[in-house]
């Protein structure tokens, strides 16, 4: 047996993947874009650069992935019962939301700054909200395809959020459960202006 372990253990694709993925979340609130490189992150890792380009073709792809990975962690966090009426759905799910950013505040607010200058990362925030308008648009009018003034009312109200979480994230003087409210306030102020009928009264149901 050899007197030292190996510098990096051997693990098969999808445990490497993930555990650079993992790695990649911190590497990224911790610093900024333009600081890491690929052999900081290959150090980081404990593994050579031939083995993370191995993976990832360029630090952009990898910033890409990681994003995409948590993405996909938020969307399992935020699922709820489609059992429930859409109040209470839209609830659960936006407080769910909520504590996520909480946990992730740098995190999310890199996120959105990334957003403003990687076309990648804004494809993904874009598809992010697009599935989020599709979810609440399913709740509101399972029936029939959304009228177009609801579905811009709740387009805008999407936009509105991340506004409003960015004013959260950066003052912090508004408690959790009073930001939950003004959200799901504003978007029954927005779905009753749209004037679908009967929608705003299945969103205030619950």
């Amino acid at each position: 047996m050899p007197a030292h372990a190996p510098a990096y253990q051997r693990l098969d694709v999808d445990e490497r993947r993930r555990r650079l993925l993992d790695l990649g979340a911190q590497l990224f609130v911790r610093h900024s874009y333009a600081e890491l490189s690929m052999a900081a992150i290959a150090r980081e890792a404990g593994i050579s650069k031939a083995l993370l380009y191995h993976y990832f073709p360029s630090k952009q792809a990898y910033f890409v992935a990681t994003l995409q990975a948590q993405a996909g962690e938020l969307a399992r966090l935020v699922a709820v019962d489609p059992e429930l009426p859409p109040a209470e759905q839209l609830m659960r799910a936006l407080d769910a939301f909520l504590g996520w950013v909480e946990d992730n505040a740098v995190g999310y607010g890199k996120l959105l700054e990334g957003a403003t200058s990687h076309v990648e990362v804004r494809e993904l925030v874009d598809q992010v909200r697009a599935a989020s308008a599709d979810r609440i648009l399913a709740g509101l009018s399972p029936d029939a395809p959304a009228p177009p003034p609801l579905r811009a009312a709740v387009a805008g109200w999407l936009w509105f959020m991340d506004g409003a979480l960015t004013d959260w994230l950066e003052h912090r003087d508004i408690e959790r459960p009073q930001l939950l409210g003004l959200l799901l306030g504003t978007l029954l102020g927005a779905v009753t202006a749209s004037g679908a009928p009967g929608v705003a009264e299945r969103l205030a149901a619950g």
